[in-house]
């Protein structure tokens, strides 16, 4: 078995978006659409801070699909379009999708987006991977964890370029794997846990 992932160290992510963009340009992502995003806790405003000026704080959560063991998003998918494939992935068949968008609903971790119309890119041509499906209007759309790149061998984009080496990644069913290492030693937790998804991405402080 094969269960590819990333575990995420908060401790050293500075919110600089780098991997947003990254997977952006990666994945041939649409104006006007992310698949991996990176939120500021507890705050009202995409660039806001915790607290009363000069005790301020800044916390950063990235947060793209999941990988669930257990994905929610699986099992409303009334056409077969979201599956599990054999590295433990959750990716969708583009060809199935109706865009009824149940998977969107399910979702806890509002990891999805949709293609309400043509998607529009800038400058005006696909970019990217070349294997990387090109998506139209009508479907929903999320993190592959950039699987053209991971089936060759390769570390997703996001991995390759964050600039505080915040992400690790591999295969967490084979213990002796740098992610397995980190995720015992570091004592690597899951987003709502209490949901029973079962997510393949940790972090941890």
């Amino acid at each position: 078995m094969t269960r590819l992932a990333i575990a995420i160290d908060l401790s050293r992510c500075t919110g600089c978006n780098t991997c947003a963009m990254a997977c952006k340009m990666q994945n041939n992502v649409p104006m006007g659409m992310t698949w991996n995003r990176v939120l500021n806790e507890n705050c009202e405003f995409e660039v806001g801070v915790q607290g009363t000026y000069p005790s301020i704080s800044r916390s950063h959560l990235p947060i793209a699909c999941q990988h669930c063991e257990n994905p929610a998003c699986l099992r409303v998918c009334p056409t077969g379009a979201t599956y599990k494939d054999d590295k433990g992935r959750v990716e969708i068949d583009y060809e199935k999708c109706i865009g009824c968008r149940m998977c969107m609903a399910a979702c806890p971790y509002n990891a999805r987006v949709f293609n309400w119309n043509e998607p529009v890119r800038d400058p005006d041509f696909n970019y990217g991977d070349k294997d990387v499906p090109v998506r139209g209007k009508g479907v929903v759309e999320k993190c592959t964890l950039c699987k053209e790149r991971t089936d060759r061998g390769d570390e997703p984009m996001c991995v390759r370029c964050c600039l505080s080496k915040a992400r690790t990644f591999g295969d967490l069913d084979d213990p002796d794997s740098e992610i397995s290492r980190v995720v015992r030693e570091r004592k690597a937790g899951v987003l709502l846990e209490e949901q029973g998804t079962r997510p393949q991405v940790r972090y941890f402080n």
